[in-house]
């Protein structure tokens, strides 16, 4: 059964996700500790779950994990991660010391696309638009590399020559980036830019559900500014599937309105790909990880 278990893990701000699923991709593992808050503290709890994994599937030759970062395809060193002290180290390699066997290391945006690219002959780009807004980027199911692949929420957004006059300054370091407008946190600004009032994104959309004019018109430009950022991505990929992740990717209206959203912004007319919420939601990222190794 060894030979058939792959086992990946999730590494996000508060939580460690392990598991260890088959060749079909049920799971036969899943095991969550809290993100501890050192390097050495980071790979003893990973090196703890793994042996709990293999205490119940046994023995596996290789383990996958997705980190929020990028890892440098020149020097092996994790950066831009929010869990700052895996910034500047080489996390594949010391991990493989600790654990005794290879590892791979990836941007948690790559494996949750690798996940929902599984089954797709063509290109698939997946991206999340939660507190932060990432992408990655594959092609009949194996992901691009290079450590800059999918980092599409650092481009700058295409202005309607309107509300986007001012650019917010985004913690890349740059102004007016696509995260700055499309992820949650920059719905969760333009509404209060606008309004005065500060409310989550999703009580923003409960507020438009129910009739709320003013959370009606921040849904409508939310939506025409995502339509936007994705014709970037079709004018240069011609993706056969756009799969959407995070928080913002629970809300509903956007999957009836996104094609008429994109469709102006498009070099050609015959694009026809499909805009798709995750099918596997949470467990993507860490299906992704386990399937680095596929």
């Amino acid at each position: 059964m060894t030979e058939q278990i792959r086992v990946g893990f999730d590494i996000g701000g508060t939580k460690i996700e392990v598991a260890a699923l088959d060749g079909a991709g049920a799971f036969h593992v899943r095991k969550r500790r809290k993100t501890p808050d050192n390097y050495e503290s980071m790979i003893q709890v990973i090196s703890e779950l793994l042996a709990e994994a293999e205490g119940q599937v046994g023995i596996v030759d290789r383990v996958g994990i997705g980190i929020p970062g990028a890892v440098s395809t020149r020097t092996g060193q994790v950066r831009n991660s929010n869990v700052t002290f895996l910034n500047g180290r080489n996390f594949s390699l010391d991990l493989a010391v600790a654990l005794d066997r290879p590892t791979r290391v990836a941007n948690d945006a790559d494996c949750f696309t690798l996940s929902e690219a599984e089954g797709i002959q063509g290109v698939v780009f997946g991206a999340i638009v939660g507190t932060g807004c990432g992408g990655g980027l594959a092609v009949d199911e194996t992901l691009l590399p290079g450590s800059a692949v999918g980092e599409w929420g650092h481009i700058p957004m295409p202005t309607n020559g309107q509300e986007e006059q001012f650019r917010p300054p985004c913690w890349c370091g740059r102004t007016g980036c696509l995260e700055t407008w499309i992820s949650g946190t920059g719905f969760e600004r333009d509404w209060t830019n606008v309004t005065g009032v500060r409310s989550s994104a999703a009580d923003i959309v409960t507020v438009a559900r129910d009739g709320g004019l003013d959370a009606a018109l921040a849904l409508d430009r939310y939506i025409d500014r995502l339509g936007r950022a994705l014709a970037i991505v079709v004018n240069v990929v011609d993706p056969q599937a756009i799969v959407l992740g995070g928080g913002m990717s629970n809300v509903s209206e956007i999957y009836d309105r996104i094609h008429t959203a994109i469709a102006p912004h498009v070099f050609s007319p015959d694009w026809s790909g499909v805009v798709r919420k995750a099918q596997y939601g949470d467990s993507s990222g860490v299906r992704g990880a386990a399937r680095l190794w596929a």
